[in-house]
Order: structure tokens, then sequence, then C-alpha cells
């Protein structure tokens, strides 16, 4: 994504990747609002619809089944279930396609960094060179440790194990259990996930090695313990686990290297938000760095990303803290877990979870103002269509109601858009490229101190 994000600018991008083959494992994940949102910014939330399933929004907070509130501020208020390597190739085709290269079985050895730019060693010893360096390498972020960038935070204290095999009993005896198991375990569940293959997840039996997938025998082994059966499971497709551990990067930025994705954060992967921030980080860092190698970004525009993105993991990794009591078995969680369930069906609680699940609540402080500002504006329609459809292009847009202003000598990097819409509240407005209100007035000496802000000088 990050690549794509560069090459809308001209921005020359080599990715490196370790790994000689995409992966084959068919894990689904699912694209949240705001994610979904930014593929419909770039073009390329046709190609997911095509390839991925609508899922009613809603029961994403501790797996608390509650529906999604009506009336959510957005055009794509539903879930995109996805395999994992569709959208992996999907995002390198877009990277591709808009001009970047990519290189597989490389990984990166060592990095060394002065005022002109990054050296990086492969691990058969070529060097390469270039102008900015970012690590989007994991949580074990080979980038990271070699910056001495801190991670802290929680080692994993629990585990489990996910994968998708084949059952040998029926599909009732298994929907019969798995309710009985879940009114005291909601980490349980087994379900369809393709003709004959069940998704099975499952508590592990104690924390192990990430890098040392479980074999078919310790889920036979814990579905035994847990659900007193193992429901005949055999023929796996794939086997996974993951643990609860929650860490946050101290700096995001290391002079001209810069970290982004899961190697400046972790935490447990409930409520579905690790690979939607990932993405979200992408989008926020792509065209700041492509304006700083471009050479019109405002002094302190890369900082910025730090500055507004470290703020939203602290709080994804506080609310899977929260979502991990909540799935306890101990008396007390379940008590707490009981008390938010009910209220939960206030609309003002629901909305809120969701909204902070989905990321469309995230507002990033750009000063004093309406409430609208620093906030991401929904995919409204305008006279041309809908609105995200002016952002393919990564550019800024302002939307002039007045039709009194101009965007000048920031033409080259920011779009104008008169009379866009009744439904536009506000006299004037500018987008940022990744879709957040970045100045609301309706005077030109606001508008161009703003666009000097986010834009820099003018031609």
């Amino acid at each position: 994504m990050l690549a794509a994000e560069l090459r809308l600018h001209d921005v020359r991008v080599l990715v490196l990747e370790k790994e000689t083959e995409p992966v084959s494992f068919a894990r689904i994940v699912g694209l949240h609002i705001r994610s979904i949102e930014l593929m419909a910014m770039r073009g390329l939330l046709e190609r997911m619809l095509e390839r991925g399933r609508r899922r009613p929004a809603g029961a994403y907070f501790a797996a608390i089944d509650k529906p999604a509130p009506e009336g959510l501020d957005s055009a794509h208020a539903y879930l995109l279930g996805i395999p994992q390597p569709v959208i992996v190739h999907l995002l390198e085709e877009h990277a591709i396609e808009r001009g970047a290269q990519v290189r597989r079985g490389c990984a990166l050895a060592g990095l060394q960094q002065d005022d002109d730019g990054v050296t990086v060693e492969l691990a058969g010893g070529e060097q390469l060179r270039s102008r900015y360096l970012v690590g989007c390498d994991g949580g074990r972020s080979t980038v990271r440790k070699l910056l001495g960038v801190g991670f802290p935070g929680e080692p994993s204290r629990t585990a489990t194990l996910m994968g998708e095999m084949e059952v040998g009993v029926p599909q009732e005896e298994i929907a019969a259990r798995v309710a009985a198991v879940r009114e005291t375990d909601r980490r349980f569940s087994i379900g369809p996930a393709g003709v004959g293959v069940y998704r099975v997840i499952v508590p592990g039996a104690a924390v192990g090695d990430r890098g040392q997938p479980p074999t078919i025998e310790d889920f036979q082994q814990q579905l035994r313990t847990i659900a007193g059966t193992d429901f005949g499971v055999h023929s796996p497709r794939w086997l996974s686990r993951f643990g609860d551990a929650t860490r946050l990067a101290e700096r995001y930025r290391v002079g001209r290297t810069l970290l982004a994705g899961d190697a400046a954060h972790i935490h447990p992967p409930i409520g579905g938000q690790g690979l939607n921030l990932g993405v979200q980080d992408a989008v926020n860092l792509g065209w700041k760095l492509a304006a700083q190698i471009r050479g019109w970004a405002p002094e302190t525009l890369l900082d910025t990303y730090q500055a507004e993105r470290h703020p939203v993991a602290e709080d994804v990794l506080d609310n899977t803290r929260a979502q991990m009591e909540l799935l306890s078995t101990e008396p007390g969680p379940r008590a707490v877990r009981r008390l938010l369930t009910e209220l939960m069906d206030f609309d003002e609680v629901n909305r809120y979870l969701l909204e902070k699940i989905t990321a469309i609540g995230i507002r990033y402080d750009f000063g004093a103002g309406p409430d609208l500002l620093g906030r991401r504006l929904p995919d409204i329609g305008v006279k041309q269509g809908h609105l995200y459809g002016l952002l393919h292009r990564g550019r800024g847009l302002l939307l002039d109601r007045t039709e009194r202003l101009t965007v000048g000598g920031w033409a080259d990097r920011v779009d104008y858009l008169g009379d866009p819409t009744a439904a536009l509240d506000v006299p004037c407005l500018l987008l940022r490229p990744d879709g957040h209100v970045a100045w609301i007035g309706d005077d030109q000496q606001g508008l161009d101190e703003h666009l000097s802000r986010w834009f820099g000088n003018p031609n």
C-alpha cells in the first residue's frame, strides 16, 4: 500500500520481500469501514469487492453480539471479508501497475544512514542505496532492531490456535457443542470456511513460539480438553498460533528510516484491527514521505506521521487489552462483560465502540476548530459522482461552495471543486490526500495559511 501511495507522486520505490513466494494459506482477514473507504479513495474497492464478501458491521468489540447502530456516517458501513493471499496479491498488483519494483527473496541484514540517505545490506551481501527506508517487516522487525528502537509493552500471556481443516462429525453436532462451550469461553469457535472445511479457533495449552506452527495433534488435544471432543478434525489447510503480546515502538522515525504496520505496533487480533491499522499507517505516511522526497514538504510535515499515528496505535493497544480481559473466563471479567453487554444496548455506547474499532471515529489534532476539523470526510455525493472518486490521484482537494477561493500556486498538489454539493454544510474545506479535513472556512488568507502548512510553499 505504501509503495503504491509513493508512486502516485512519481517517487521511485523498491519493495524488498524476504519471502520467495506469496503466502499460500487462505486466512480470511476483514477490512473495516475506514480501510474500505481508503480503498475507494484509491480506486481499489471494486477489485476488493469482486474477491471479498460483505458482512454486517457489528459484534466487533470483544465478540459481543450487537448489531451495528443505524445511520453510520459512511457509504461503506460493512465488513469486507477477503482471503489474505488475495488482498496481498491485489495490493502488490496495484503497486506494480503504478510502477513500483518488487524483489522477492531479499532479506535485509544491515543498514547505515547519513544525512543524504540509507545504505542497506541484504543477506547475500548486496548493498543498495536509497534516500529513505521504511520498515514494514512485522512484529519481529529487523529494521526496528537495527535502529535500536525500544518496543515496550507486555509479552504474551496466552496462546490461541487457529487453522482451517476438515471435520468428521455433522454440522448440527458442531453447532450445538460450540454454542455450549462459548457460553463460558468466547475464545473458542468452529465455523464453516468453505466446502467441507471449517475454521477452528481454540485456546492453546501454553504460550509457544509463533514461528513454530502447531500440529493437528495440538488441535485435537486442545479440542478434547475444552470441548470434550476433537470433532474428528483432519486434513488441515493451514495451522497457526498467535499470542496476546502488546507492544508499541517508542519512535516511528530515526533519521531517514521509518516504521509502519506491525513493525511499529503489535497487539492481539481481537476486533480484527491489525491489518487495518497498518494500511492506514501507509496512507497517512505515503503522501508526506513523497512530499519530502519531491522537495515541497513543509519542515515538520514528516514528523506529523508519528504525531498522528502513534496515539492511534496507543488507543488500539488499549482497546485490545480491554477486549482480551472481557474474554477471560474468570468471574470478575465475566461480570464486567455482562455489564458492558447491557450498556451496548444504548446507541451511544454501541456507536462509540464500533467507530473506535473501525477507525472512523479518529480525529487528528489540527488545533482549535469545528468538530469536523481533523476527521475524515465520508464519501459524500458530489456533482461528479462520489467524493472519493476525486481522490484517486492522492492529491489534496479544496471543496468550495462559495466559488470565490482558489488553490493558486498549489495547483500542482491540490485539486479544486467549486459548488460541490448541497450536503456539505460548511462554506469551504480543504482535504488532505488521506481524506482528513485540514481546514474549514471561507477566506482566502486562512486557506493560503493552511495550504502552506500542509502543502509547502506555492509555485
